[in-house]
């Protein structure tokens, strides 16, 4: 074909290319599978093998360190709450309930004494107030006003000033020989008996319940401790066995070194546990058992004291429920057999832990109760036959002068309650404290025997490193 000057045939037409095929993208892998991967590397060789056995070797150690000093420490807390919160919260408990207890009998023996209340008796009564008082409000420092002891405690505030308030019309009509003044100071017992006397025991059983809570704390055993350091200690064990046999040589001192401080730990947590627990069971049944039984058995005879005095104010005029029987005589009955039985579980705690010098205020005590009882039946009598002024006499005895009467048998049995209240606080304290003082010092010491176990455990495994370099 022909073409025309200055025109050229047009270039033939190419098929369109195809673009090429992509290239496939490997999927991305996980970091824990790179991480594991490596792993499964290092495993088929000796040194990536003695790596793996050295980390876990000194994570091993570490974890025993770690968890012993924060189990030790929480015990360690609870310790120290029975010595300085729990139990003197308990004690001011029960102190909050004698104090109120002894002004309630305080009141009603100066009312005895005529319109012109002894010195003494004022004073007594006075001071149990004031004591009552101040632990009262030590108490609510102390604790959250949200809680069972916070309500009893707010109860207690409120009542305290209702009940003084009575006890000074009681003594306002006495002074005046007005026959109203025993109607108020039966009034005030009533107070004392049904309100505040129920609500302090509440007070104490709930803050001796809190106490015995921190006695269980501070006892359990770190089982979670024991366990991992025997696991730790198996595992290093086994780690000095394998390396013996690879290399025939018997010792690596690194790993030497990492057993012996994992032995100390385990054996200092033992024996220091064991110790602890043994020296807080010796302060529960020495110290607090004791404690419980004789503020009990002490309250009880106070209260049995204002029954005796309240049953000569009264003098028939206040029944029982059935009608039948004088209330506060019945209650005074109530009161010495409870004390009695009281006594009892002093004296048997005292013989268990073979307690002498625990058990002769107590043996005082059964003898004083016995002449007690003794004298207020012969008061009875001389008061049923008529003879009121000889038998006030033998409640109260004469002016400043109790020698003879069920008031100086009293005296006798709160003194040597007293002295065996005074012995088992002592003892509470001494055991307590040595338990506490136990684990004194494990804590920290566990994490820095283990921190140099560690580097111990990898120092000797590294040591092994460096022959196959």
């Amino acid at each position: 074909m022909t073409y025309p000057p200055n025109v050229r045939p047009a270039p033939p037409q190419r098929a369109p290319e195809r673009p090429p095929a992509p290239v496939p993208v490997p999927p991305q892998r996980s970091g824990r599978a790179v991480a594991t991967d490596r792993l499964r590397a290092a495993a088929t060789t000796e040194p990536g093998r003695l790596q793996i056995i050295g980390a876990v070797l000194a994570l091993l150690v570490v974890a025993f360190g770690a968890v012993t000093a924060f189990e030790i420490s929480d015990r360690a807390a609870s310790a120290d709450d029975v010595v300085r919160r729990s139990q003197p919260l308990s004690a001011d408990a029960a102190n909050i309930y004698r104090s109120l207890a002894d002004a309630d009998a305080a009141a009603a023996s100066g009312f005895l004494a005529g319109p012109q209340e002894p010195r003494a008796v004022h004073d007594q009564y006075v001071s149990d107030i004031e004591e009552a008082s101040r632990l009262l409000v030590k108490a609510a420092a102390n604790t959250d006003s949200s809680t069972k002891s916070g309500h009893e405690i707010t109860k207690l505030n409120e009542e305290l000033p209702r009940y003084t308030g009575l006890i000074e019309r009681a003594r306002a009509n006495n002074r005046q020989g007005l026959p109203l003044g025993g109607a108020y100071l039966r009034y005030a017992n009533q107070k004392m008996a049904g309100d505040m006397l129920p609500a302090a025991e509440r007070l104490y059983t709930a803050e001796t319940g809190r106490l015995g809570q921190d006695y269980d704390s501070a006892r359990t055993w770190p089982f979670f401790s024991l366990g991992i350091g025997v696991i730790a200690l198996a595992v290093l064990f086994w780690a000095q066995r394998r390396n013996f046999h690879r290399t025939n040589r018997v010792l690596n001192h690194g790993l030497l070194a990492a057993t012996a401080a994992s032995v100390v730990v385990l054996l200092w947590l033992a024996v220091g546990h064991s110790v602890a627990r043994s020296d807080l069971a010796d302060a529960n049944t020495r110290g607090q058992q004791s404690l419980d039984v004789l503020n009990r058995a002490r309250i009880n005879s106070l209260k049995a004291r204002a029954n005796e005095n309240l049953t000569v104010v009264a003098r028939g005029a206040v029944l029982t429920a059935d009608g039948k029987s004088d209330k506060y005589e019945t209650d005074y009955g109530t009161g010495m057999k409870a004390l009695v039985e009281e006594l009892g579980k002093a004296s048997k705690l005292a013989e268990d832990t073979h307690d002498t010098a625990g058990s002769e205020p107590v043996a005082k005590a059964v003898r004083s109760v016995t002449e007690w009882q003794s004298r207020h039946r012969t008061a009875r009598k001389t008061d049923d036959s008529g003879d009121y002024d000889a038998a006030l006499k033998q409640i109260i005895g004469s002016g400043d002068s109790t020698k003879g009467s069920t008031g100086e048998s009293f005296n006798r049995v709160d003194k040597a309650l007293r002295q065996a209240l005074a012995h088992e606080q002592d003892e509470f304290t001494r055991a307590a404290k040595d338990g506490r003082g136990a684990l004194g010092g494990l804590p920290i010491g566990a994490a820095a025997l283990a921190v140099l176990g560690a580097v111990a455990a990898i120092v000797g495994v590294n040591r092994r490193l460096s022959e196959f370099r």
